[in-house]
């Protein structure tokens, strides 16, 4: 069984890499491979802090009567059945989620996600409802200079509804930024790895499974939806 620990504060996790960053390092200087230059310390130092993690779990669950906060730790073997399923490796072995309840009922889960962009971790809340579908999406950090536009809801309410078993391609079901393609895949591996993470540890262990419609949906590796395969 997964292990939780009850947080009784907000608390808002280290960001950890998603995977080796896309650029090369050199005297403290970081090459961009699209502008072909050196990023400017400007651009090197650039955060923007939206929300809070209270106010997006808020936001998230904004009509309950009480919103707890654990951390979800995952075992070695259930942290490699996760990355099997979302098809792709991850450093990080817990999670700090939110839960919202309404007279004892549970109105839905929201996970933040570090994940990298083109240089850098954004930070970002992913929810979830009881029948393992998505909610909402907000960006709490992000430290790129390009691509905040994957904070507006124009573009992220494109994953409202999605469940585990939808591939989430750009492009195709998600439709992409221009000039902010990193950004996009980054929470949208996120995305896939909550909806994944809510099933694994919540649904399943309530009895529960996410709805699968086999006729438009398939359970395919992360990497080959973003890749269109």
């Amino acid at each position: 069984m997964f292990r939780r620990i009850l947080i009784l504060s907000f608390l808002l996790v280290t960001p950890l890499a998603l995977c080796a960053l896309p650029a090369v390092a050199q005297d403290d200087q970081v090459w961009d491979e699209e502008l072909k230059r050196f990023l400017t310390s400007q651009e090197l130092g650039h955060e923007e802090v939206y929300m809070t993690p209270e106010e997006a779990a808020l936001s998230m669950f904004p009509k309950s009567d009480k919103i707890t906060s654990e951390l979800i730790m995952l075992s070695p073997d259930q942290k490699s059945l996760i990355e099997e399923r979302i098809g792709w490796h991850f450093p990080e072995t817990t999670f700090e989620c939110f839960v919202g309840e309404t007279k004892g009922h549970v109105d839905g889960w929201a996970c933040i996600q570090n994940t990298i962009g083109k240089h850098k971790p954004m930070t970002y809340m992913v929810g979830v409802d009881p029948q393992g579908e998505i909610i909402n999406v907000e960006v709490l950090v992000f430290r790129e200079s390009r691509g905040s536009e994957v904070r507006k809801k124009r573009f992220n309410y494109q994953y409202q509804g999605m469940t585990a078993y939808d591939p989430i391609r750009i492009n195709r079901d998600i439709i992409n930024i221009s000039g902010a393609t990193m950004s996009v895949r980054s929470m949208s591996a996120g995305v896939k790895r909550v909806l994944v993470l809510a099933e694994e540890f919540y649904l399943k262990p309530m009895g529960k499974s996410t709805t699968i419609n086999t006729a438009s949906r398939t359970d395919k590796g992360f990497l080959e939806s973003l890749l269109g395969f």
